[in-house]
């Protein structure tokens, strides 16, 4: 026989969504969340001011860092967004990032002709302190430890 009373819903074995956002921004994870967050903005006002002014010198490394600046801003999202398609999709996009970085890195070392205006990801992101070849390995190792 039941109680009369109203049903308790049974909450042990459920997630809510706001707890699944918040598993990949906390702790070093928000450090992650913010670092992107900064690069978006660097990446977008670099390649918007460059779009503007300097298409013509470099529509190569001008559009690169275009490309850079929405990665950047599809990871910072993703990991906002959370829950386990999210974090699929950063880890996918991490490690694009991380392929892009790489190929452009060797390419400005091996042919800087190339590039006559550098890029997020030129000589591996030494304009922005190495941060993009830093930065997608820590999401990865991030984000496969929030699996």
């Amino acid at each position: 026989m039941t109680s009369g009373g109203p049903p308790v819903p049974d909450t042990t074995t459920t997630t809510s969504a706001p707890e699944s956002r918040k598993r990949l921004v906390s702790g070093p994870g928000t450090l992650l969340v913010w670092l992107y967050g900064v690069m978006v903005v660097g990446a977008l006002s670099r390649s918007a001011y460059q779009i503007s002014t300097q298409f013509d010198r470099a529509p190569l490394a001008i559009s690169l860092s275009a490309v850079a600046a929405l990665v950047y801003a599809f990871i910072t999202y993703s990991l906002v967004r959370g829950g386990e398609a999210a974090r699929r999709a950063a880890l996918v996009c991490c490690a694009a990032e991380l392929t892009g970085v790489l190929v452009v890195g060797t390419w400005t070392v091996i042919s800087p002709e190339a590039f006559p205006e550098p890029t997020v990801w030129s000589y591996f992101g030494m304009g922005y302190l190495f941060i993009p070849v830093i930065l997608p390995i820590t999401g990865m190792l991030w984000l496969r430890r929030k699996r």
